[in-house]
């Protein structure tokens, strides 16, 4: 007979609060919990996160103690583990508690996974002060009404005034997003956000705050009732928290931390001083092929990681993009060579169900820093990077209804651009892109063409 996790009988005791985590999704489970968990110190983090919009998972993670069951997917077999560190669960709109803990000296660390599409910038990456939301945080922390916030700067910065009003010490972001320079981005948009309320709050940020930037790597696909029945029957658990990953994983992060840190790095994380060259390799290398993969192979009808890879012509085309990518990429051939072969034997996990319709979401921010890049360097180079090139070209079909559904914050705004004919769709978005050059243009309608003759 199953039953539900509970720490009077699994995991370890209840750690005190010092980190608190903003989206409680199965990524930060499978990733940095899972980092904390088995950090030595882990018995003095805990972790309080909040979930996104949904209230779902804090009150399912509340009702078994913060207890999930991590289960890794190697191709043998699964391995499953009880995580411990997520101490309290609760709903993303409950400002008042996440006020709490920003005035709690102990909380000394804010991380974070909210997407890109979820601190609110601009294509230049600045604060994006004309989005509604924005303006009504403006408005909110001028007055004075920190708990009516709503988007995630507007709770950073509200946590700030309430850390400073309760002089509760300095403080470290830790952003845990796939986005390049990540520390630097929640600086900007703090920053805006902060110099548009009240000057003087920039001055204690930069005596009291810190921003860390990292890379975090494990391919963490949705969930799924094999997941959940497999738990079941191995364990005798049941449990609507577990989380499924693949046996790889990797967090790279640079910066100074305010007020202490678990040691992370003790539990496999590495800290570097120049963390650019990870970056890179990750979110072109894995990144940029899950995105090609996102809508290329759903084009020609292969919904998973797993199928695609294991399509030739799609490996092909995969091999293409890491040719171009590797051009381009600060670190040794070696190195590169060596990834590049880890991630086909991680694509070609049979047991990783990862959908790339999931992947496939907010192309709009992640094809301008995956794939643009390696692309126009390459063109300017004198080259021809067809591998790039495809991705963007199946992007464009994508927006045009063929794939994987379109599922992205700037979704009216992209969908618009692919609009009419293929040939005026492939200028707007190459504008859009700022994909200048003739002959990648050229190149972007020719494979867009192919593509939507080989349509599933």
């Amino acid at each position: 007979m199953s039953r539900r996790l509970s720490r009077s009988q699994d995991g370890r005791p209840a750690a005190p609060v010092r980190i608190v985590h903003l989206g409680l999704g199965n990524f930060f489970r499978a990733h940095t919990a899972m980092y904390t968990e088995h950090a030595p110190d882990a018995d003095a983090w805990g972790i309080a996160a909040f979930t996104g919009r949904s209230y779902a998972m804090a009150e399912t993670m509340e009702a078994q103690d913060g207890l999930y069951t991590l289960v890794v997917q190697n191709p043998e077999g699964n391995d499953y583990q009880v995580i411990s560190s997520v101490v309290a669960t609760h709903p993303g709109p409950d400002v008042e508690q996440l006020l709490t803990y920003f005035r709690d000296p102990q909380v000394a660390i804010i991380t974070s996974t909210v997407t890109e599409a979820g601190y609110v910038r601009t294509s230049g990456g600045g604060l994006d002060v004309d989005h509604d939301g924005v303006k009504a945080d403006v408005e909110a922390l001028k007055g004075g009404d920190l708990a009516s916030v709503t988007t995630v700067p507007g709770k950073f910065v509200a946590g700030l005034v309430a850390r400073r009003e309760a002089d509760a010490g300095g403080i470290t972001f830790v952003p845990c997003d796939n986005v390049p320079d990540s520390g630097h981005m929640v600086e900007t948009v703090v920053r805006d956000l902060a110099g548009l309320v009240d000057d003087s709050l920039l001055e204690w940020v930069d005596a009291n705050v810190s921003f860390v930037t990292t890379m975090v790597d494990r391919i963490t696909p949705g969930v799924t009732d094999e997941v959940r029945e497999a738990v079941e029957a191995d364990t005798e658990v049941e449990d609507p928290a577990a989380v499924a990953t693949e046996p790889f994983t990797e967090w790279v992060l640079a910066g100074e931390f305010k007020n202490g840190r678990p040691a992370w790095d003790e539990a496999g994380a590495t800290f570097v001083d120049d963390i650019v060259p990870h970056e890179l390799r990750k979110l072109w290398l894995l990144n940029g092929s899950h995105s090609l993969m996102a809508y290329a192979a759903t084009i020609v009808g292969r919904p998973t990681v797993y199928e695609a890879i294991s399509d030739p012509t799609v490996a092909g085309w995969v091999n293409d993009w890491w040719d171009v990518a590797a051009k381009h990429l600060p670190l040794p051939a070696e190195e590169i060579a060596a990834y590049r072969e880890a991630l086909l034997e991680r694509f070609g996990n049979p047991r990783m169900k990862d959908a790339l319709a999931r992947i496939a979401a907010d192309g709009s921010q992640k094809i301008p820093i995956r794939i643009v890049p390696a692309l126009n360097a390459e063109r300017a180079d004198g080259g021809e990077p067809i591998g790039a090139e495809r991705a963007v070209a199946a992007w464009v079909l994508h927006l045009r209804g063929l794939g994987a559904p379109v599922n992205d914050a700037r979704g009216d705004e992209v969908t618009s651009l692919a609009e009419g004919t293929l040939e005026e769709a492939v200028v707007r978005v190459c504008d859009y892109l700022s994909i200048a050059d003739a002959g990648a243009r050229s190149s972007i309608l020719t494979l867009a063409q192919e593509l939507e003759a080989a349509a599933a």
